[in-house]
């Protein structure tokens, strides 16, 4: 390869007067507003297509004498001087934040992933958890978060794919031009590119740094593809979830260590941190190594201070989907970082594993990221359930109710994902406060304002746009492929613009179950081609490069579509992406969702398909295990667990066959007079009514500020503040663990024998060792409630027991009352917690005392615990 001796970059020559181009292109506010989206494809049609919407290629390859052509049109410069007022109004305007909680003069909020899914133009993102991302970013610059975002530049990014003719997945990868994106590096005080330095093995890494705007927030984008680099090391931020496990604990070091090193350069000091997965967890080894080294905390208190300060949101149900790095890797990488800190190997180690167990031989990502964060959350309420089971080995002894991570369920950035039709269907019956508003349940309520007629025709002409859409896709891929000319005319003429369209899109994971439709394939051939009523499918997404049983589903469905008979009813569309999903989601009838429960953590597809008018069917899994009800859309199964996948798999097959034929495709065919579908569209109204709400990113980002954010921040303030109660809460916490050994439950009395009427008291007096602790110290609980057949203690109340009274050394008598308001058999049992009022939850520092006679059984998602006592109960009258 040939080397300049000097380098340039080359930009526009844009005419004054179109000035407002780059300052529109260089904000990715544009992907979510039409008009400024209109003003850049009128630039040239053509070419927008052709660099996947990238208003800043477009920019620097169309000619001179288009640009002077359209400096002379008058239609392009009020559209262009109406666009460029919006951007500047939206960025000055009062924002939810700032009326709610006041102004912020810098960012407080660091928010990191490892993948971002803002548009098609910048290939950063995978699936859904970049997608998810990115709607974090669009819906925290609506409602004003203080918030910043830091990530990496992927040279590669993701792969993009096509398939060869015998339906198998292939790979390549479209190389980044960063030039030419809506990018800039970034600039530190001095005005020069800011760049930072990260230790590896016997060098150092140099990172570069670009920003890229988004609204209102600003996303840190972390480079390593510099001339001071060697090859190798120009080539970790080369691909996305690339490369072995060496190539991964480079980039999460250099997203985590790096990304916190840039904030640092440019003065950007924010209070708290959110880790989007696990990926981004060693950013808290480098603010402890910050505190403790730069701003002289003692070690116990700068890892106190960023465990209050940081907000961990865990996205997998399943431990296989979490990146672990054996202890020689670790070694090899993070010895340095050990040693800054002055922490023995073996402890810090223990941070990577749950209990903080000593001599573990690998490094887990997700509990490095638990143990240093008090705040964690999964991304809907089942997955909670899911993620308290899956570590509660974290917390021994606690109830799997209790265990410390909360949920926030996802929500979709309404604007980037609804259709231009709908959008302005609502404008006319919902008034312009479901843009500014979306999470407003009074606005949604307006949907039954909407003429069935209008929702429908709506509705219809998207579904025209997408089966246009499709034809042309699939033309394209034909001949891509070198396929015959009879197929290629047979893809002009492939579905139809009134057939019932059921489509299905995502990762192709095998616990997706993308062929689960597809187990009887004589049953679905009778489905899709009923001449009355005709379904059609479609459906695409990728395998990761090195899932064969993914890519094997692909082959499975594209051989079935390419039978001359389902040709015209189920297509498989290549290279899924941001564009292709937006627009699957706008024209389809049905959104087809099968995971295996409980293993899809929530899904945020349906929720688009949602805003269009889409009903969803979905096993209960992610979202829909909430969200559903019999009015809103259908459920396949009734969240059945099964022990043996294959079983499941027929049971939930022929579930959704019946759903289908007898139904989802009646209802959809059942027409009146005047050919409209009035219980379909009942249904997506409830649909849209009720989910609309509760589904959308401004309010995921509100759960988020007021639960975690807020609180994290003002727990941060607080220590800063007050140095000497941080130092005190330490010392605390080390008493604490010094002599909770010594803590035991020695008796337990009550006033009643084992039968009682309903709400008589029941006095409590239980003998608490204490050891070298003070009643001050600890909390004693009554944890009381109804028995199950296996006698386990359900829907638990704890009481705390009070007025200690000393009888002799360190043994204390705690007493209290306790009553029942329901007949039937009930129990209680005892607990003793540490207590102190600076703990953000009682479960932090992850001790408890059980009386000697408790069994702690294996957690499920049903409440188990086993009762000391147990009392029967008889009515009172």
């Amino acid at each position: 390869m040939t080397k300049p001796l000097q380098r340039f970059e080359v930009q526009p020559r844009v005419p004054e007067r179109l000035f407002g181009l780059p300052e529109i292109a260089f904000n990715l506010w544009w992907t979510w507003q039409p008009e400024a989206i209109q003003i850049l494809r009128r630039i040239d049609p053509e070419l927008w297509e052709k660099t996947h919407h990238n208003p800043v290629l477009v920019l620097g390859s169309v000619s001179q004498q288009r640009l002077h052509e359209l400096a002379e049109d008058d239609g392009f410069l009020a559209q262009l001087d109406r666009v460029v007022d919006n951007l500047n109004e939206y960025m000055v305007q009062p924002t939810w934040y700032a009326k709610t909680h006041g102004a912020e003069e810098s960012p407080q909020i660091a928010y990191f992933s490892a993948e971002y899914g803002l548009t098609e133009c910048l290939t950063i993102y995978s699936g859904g958890l970049g997608i998810l991302s990115a709607d974090h970013l669009k819906s925290s610059s609506e409602l004003g978060m203080p918030l910043v975002a830091v990530g990496l530049l992927y040279q590669r990014g993701y792969f993009q794919q096509y398939l060869n003719p015998d339906g198998w997945q292939q790979e390549y990868y479209r190389q980044n031009d960063f030039h030419n994106l809506p990018l800039s590096r970034l600039r530190g005080p001095d005005g020069q590119p800011l760049s930072v330095n990260v230790e590896f093995p016997g060098r150092t890494i140099t990172v570069q740094v670009w920003e890229l705007t988004v609204g209102r927030v600003r996303l840190l984008l972390l480079d390593t593809n510099v001339d001071a680099n060697s090859p190798d090391d120009r080539a970790i931020t080369s691909e996305l979830y690339g490369g072995d496990k060496v190539r991964r604990i480079q980039q999460e070091i250099v997203l985590g260590i790096g990304g916190v090193r840039v904030l640092d350069a440019i003065g950007c000091a924010c209070s708290i941190m959110h880790l989007n997965e696990g990926h981004s967890a060693f950013c808290t080894l480098e603010r402890v190594r910050s505190h403790h080294l730069h701003r002289g905390l003692p070690l116990d208190e700068a890892m106190e201070l960023v465990r209050k300060t940081t907000v961990f949101t865990t996205h997998t149900p399943v431990p296989a989907g979490i990146d672990e790095f054996p202890e020689p890797l670790m070694r090899e990488y993070l010895n340095s970082e050990a040693a800054a800190l002055g922490m023995p190997w073996e402890d810090f180690m223990a941070l990577g594993a749950l209990g903080q167990r000593r001599g573990v031989p690998v490094f887990n990502m997700a509990c490095l990221a638990l143990n240093m964060s008090y705040r964690a959350n999964g991304v809907s309420k089942l997955h909670g359930l899911v993620a308290r089971r899956m570590w509660r080995d974290g917390w021994p002894g606690v109830p799997c109710e209790e265990i410390p991570i909360g949920h926030v369920t996802n929500g979709v950035h309404t604007r980037s994902w609804i259709s231009q039709e709908m959008r302005d269907l609502f404008d006319r019956y919902l008034g312009p406060s479901w843009v500014t508003n979306p999470a407003d349940q009074s606005i949604w309520q307006r949907i039954n304002t909407i003429p069935d007629e209008e929702l429908w025709r709506t509705h219809e002409r998207r579904r025209e746009r997408l089966v246009a859409f499709t034809r042309r896709h699939l033309v394209a891929q034909l001949e891509r492929r070198g396929a015959l000319d009879h197929e290629i005319q047979s893809a002009r003429e492939t579905l139809n613009s009134t057939t019932l369209t059921i489509g299905f899109a995502r990762r192709f994971a095998t616990y997706k179950r993308a062929t689960l439709l597809f187990r009887d394939g004589e049953r679905l051939r009778k489905l899709l081609s009923n001449p009355d009523r005709p379904v059609q499918l479609l459906i695409a997404g990728k395998a990761h490069p090195r899932d064969n049983e993914g890519k094997e589903l692909i082959r499975q469905i594209v051989h079935y579509a390419s039978q001359t008979d389902m040709r015209r009813h189920v297509v498989f569309l290549e290279d899924y992406d941001v564009e292709l999903a937006r627009t699957l989601l706008q024209g389809v009838d049905l959104w087809l969702n099968t995971p295996r429960r409980p293993m899809e953590a929530c899904g945020t597809s349906g929720m688009k398909a949602v805003f269009n008018g889409g009903l969803n069917a979905s096993t209960l899994d992610g979202w829909w295990d909430e969200a559903y009800n019999r009015d809103l859309g259908w459920a396949i199964g009734r969240g059945e667990e099964y022990h043996d996948p294959g079983q499941q798999d027929e049971i939930e097959s022929q579930a959704l066959y019946h759903l289908l034929e007898e139904e989802i495709v009646p209802l959809f065919y059942q027409r009146g007079a005047d050919d409209l579908p009035r219980g379909w569209i009942a249904k997506m109204k409830n649909s849209m009514r009720e989910l609309g709400p509760n589904f959308n990113a401004n309010r995921m980002i509100r759960d988020y500020c007021e639960h975690y954010y807020l609180p994290a921040i003002a727990d941060g303030r607080k220590l800063i503040e007050r140095r000497d109660d941080l130092a005190a809460l330490c010392r605390w916490k080390q008493k604490v663990r010094d002599h909770w050994s010594s803590v035991a439950v020695i008796h337990v009395e009550s006033s009643n024998g084992t039968r009682v009427h309903v709400n008589d008291p029941v006095e409590i007096r239980v003998t608490v060792d204490l050891g070298g602790l003070e009643p001050s110290d600890v909390q004693v609980q009554l944890y009381a409630g109804r028995l199950d057949a296996q006698d386990n203690i359900t829907d638990a109340i704890p009481t705390p027991l009070v007025d200690p009274q000393n009888i002799g050394a360190s043994h204390w008598v705690f007493s209290g009352t306790a009553s029942f308001s329901g007949t039937g058999r009930h129990g209680y049992t005892i607990r003793v917690l540490p207590y102190h009022p600076g703990l953000t939850h009682p479960f932090e520092m992850r001790l408890m005392r059980w009386p000697t006679d408790y069994t702690s059984e294996s957690c499920s998602l049903t409440k188990e615990r086993s009762p000391s006592r147990s009392l029967s109960r008889q009515s009172a009258g």
